[in-house]
This record gives structure tokens, sequence and C-alpha cells, in this order.
């Protein structure tokens, strides 16, 4: 198999500017989703609200973006692969900067929701772009796709960290202008992709999920995600750090998510199997959030930068799975198991302060660890439906009918 680090034709690294400018706008896209982990404590502070109240910044991103993901083949196959991206950027552009200027907390939530609609148009839409644009086939163009998903979700507690060490505000407003400068590399580099040649519909998704293996993939995804978003979104106010010391873990805890997504799972895949290796890596999630929740200080430290290490393979394996279990067309599956999980991304952030109203703050971790069994569950009591008659789960993201993914 060829290098695709290597110089020739085929590299990720010889790449058209459109390619390029899109992966480089993905990147701030997925900067967004962990941009406000390490100022959560901040924002509180600096609005007078509750863990719970800030929470919802991400309960109404995921949200929106699960119902958007309805919405996303239905626009694009419409208007087009490069005018949905430059819509999604302009609304990111909009309401990230509308979001640095919030005096409320109500405010702030619901610009974080035009916020969560503009990215899922963004995001649902690049990887089909970067695959339609790139040069040495989809191969180098995914691994440049999840490069960029992996240095996102990486950079963005860190440039949180920074800008939000000066006010809670300067990462929506640094979000806004990176943002800014996307839309304007791919207006002038991005040429318009062909159309589909059939329209989806927005009920194309929700049709798809009679599938039972799409059906079981997206339920265990869902459970996993509330687990994976609990981390996320709770552990902040757990560590309870400043924003760069936050930003230095969560930086950290990308790494390793980057790391295991495009390098060690495929390697474990092939060796085991992709079921064997998300159901291990599951439970080993569950034990790992039970030390973080019952743990001292440096023992929640360690175990939220090593849960980067699993959700990183099971965000590869998932992502699979989703495109690979069924004969329905790429798109519209990735969007139907999509909807499905980002529900439990939106409400992970919502009940896991209320469960430490509730009880006390160990339990969230309690529910977070059961939650990631029960996605281990699923894959076992389903692992019939999961594995595709075909072949255990085809390699790495076919593309030859377009993709929406994340993706997380």
């Amino acid at each position: 198999m060829d290098d695709p680090f290597d110089a020739g034709a085929g590299s990720i690294l010889r790449q058209p500017k459109a390619v390029w400018a899109t992966a480089g706008a993905s990147v701030v896209a997925f900067m967004g989703i962990g941009l406000v982990d390490p100022i959560l404590p901040s924002i509180a502070r600096g609005l007078d609200a509750t863990a719970g109240q800030v929470s919802l910044l991400f309960t109404s991103y995921f949200l929106i973006t699960a119902v958007a993901m309805l919405l996303t083949g239905f626009v694009s196959s419409r208007i087009g692969g490069r005018k949905t991206l430059l819509l999604g950027l302009a609304f990111v552009v909009v309401f990230a900067g509308l979001a640095g200027t919030s005096d409320t907390v109500g405010q702030l939530v619901g610009f974080r929701a035009g916020w969560g609609l503009g990215n899922a148009l963004f995001v649902s839409t690049a990887l089909a772009v970067i695959v339609g644009a790139a040069a040495g086939g989809s191969a180098a163009a995914i691994l440049l796709y999840e490069s960029a998903l992996g240095l996102g979700m990486a950079c963005g507690p860190l440039l949180g960290a920074v800008l939000g060490n000066i006010s809670w505000r300067y990462p929506f407003f640094g979000t806004a202008t990176l943002m800014a400068i996307g839309f304007l590399c791919i207006t002038a580099f991005l040429k318009e992709q062909p159309k589909p040649a059939r329209r989806t519909s927005i009920l194309d998704p929700v049709r798809a999920l009679g599938h039972g293996g799409l059906a079981s993939a997206a339920a265990s995804a869902f459970f996993y995600n509330y687990t994976f978003f609990t981390v996320l979104a709770f552990t902040p106010f757990v560590l309870n750090m400043s924003p760069y010391r936050s930003g230095a873990v969560f930086f950290a805890w990308g790494v390793l998510l980057a790391l295991f997504s495009v390098v060690v799972a495929p390697r474990m895949q092939k060796r085991l199997g992709s079921l064997k290796v998300l159901g291990r890596s599951l439970v080993l999630l569950a034990a790992d959030v039970l030390v973080l929740g019952y743990g001292g200080h440096t023992a929640a430290v360690v175990c939220t930068i090593l849960s980067g290490a699993f959700i990183g393979v099971n965000n590869t394996v998932y992502t699979e799975l989703a495109l690979g279990v069924s004969d329905v067309p790429r798109p519209v599956a990735s969007a139907g198991y999509n909807f499905v999980r980002w529900f439990a991304a939106a409400a992970a952030p919502y009940f896991a302060p209320k469960i430490e109203e509730w009880t006390d703050i160990h339990v969230p971790f309690v529910v977070a660890a059961v939650t990631a069994v029960l996605g281990a569950v699923v894959v076992l009591v389903r692992r019939n439906a999961l594995t595709h008659d075909a072949a255990e789960l085809q390699p790495r993201h076919a593309t030859e009918d377009g993709v929406t993914v994340f993706a997380n």
C-alpha cells in the first residue's frame, strides 16, 4: 500500500488549493466543538450563571446539529456542495460573532444554536467536497479530512484557553474571524462540485434507519455519545482549573483522540476486527470515566486525557459502521446515524449537572459509565446485524457516491 504522506502524485501533501481551503476551514469548524471547554467556568462567572445553564451551550449546539442532519442532504443536493459550505460558514461567522456580544446566558445559548446549524451544514458537506476535489484518490483525501478533524479537536481547547484567559468573549470573536477567512478562501479557490443525480428528501435519513444494522449502529452510538459528551462538557467543572491548565488538559486529550483515530484504530481493526475493537474500547472507556469520577484530582486529569484514546478509536469505528453496514446511499445513511447520536450529545451536557444537583458529583460519571457499557451491549447483542454480508466493514470510508460524516 502506498504511503499517503509520500511526496508523489498521490500524496496527502500534494493537493489543490481548493482542498487545502476546505480542510483548513474544517479544522476551525471542529475547533468550535471543544472551544468553550476551558472557559465554561469563566463564562459562568462572567454571566452569573450556574454550571447547568452554561452546559446548555453544548445542548443547544448539538440539538440543532441533530435536527439539521435531516436538512443537510436536502440542501446540498439542491444548491450544490460549494454553496452549502459557504452557507454554513456564513452562519458560523454571524452567530459566533454574536455569541461574543452576549449579555445573558440565554442569549449565548441561542447564538450557539445558530452556530450549530452552520456547523452542521459545513461539516456534513466538507468530506464529500474534499474527496471530489482531491488529487491522488479518496484514501489521501479521507486521511486529510480525519487529520483536520483531529487537529481541530485538539486545538479548539487550546485556542479557547489562550483567548479565554483574556476574556471569555474572545474565543467567539476569534472563531468568527477564522471562519470568515475560511469563507474567503473557499470562495476564491473552490469551484462548484457536480450536484447528485438524485435529490435527497428530508425524510430519507429517517427511512434509512429502517435497516437493522444501521439502526443498531445508531443506537449504540447514542449511548456512547452520552458518555463522550459527559467527559467533554461536564469534566471542566470537576477539574476546576484555570483556562490555561484546562486548555492544556483538553489539548492533550485531543492529541490522543487524533492519534488513535487516524493511526491506531485502523491497525487494531485489521488485527482484531471492528466489532471486537469497538466493544473492548467501550468497556475500557466505562472504566476510565468511573476512575475519573471517583479518583482524586490527579486521577481525574489523567483519565480525562486518557479518554481521548478510547474516544478516537470509537469515533473511527462508528463512522465506518454507519457508512458500511447497509446498502443505503452513504450520505443518507450517515445523516440518519448522526440524527440519532447527536441527541445524546445534546442530552449529556444538560443531564450531567442536573444529576449532580440531585445526587453528588460522582454519580454523573456512573451514569456515563453505564451508557458506555450499554453501547457495548448493543454491539454484542446486534453483532450479526452490524456485520455487512459483503465483508466485515469495508476499509476506511468508501466514498464513491459522497459522504457526510461526524463526525465527532
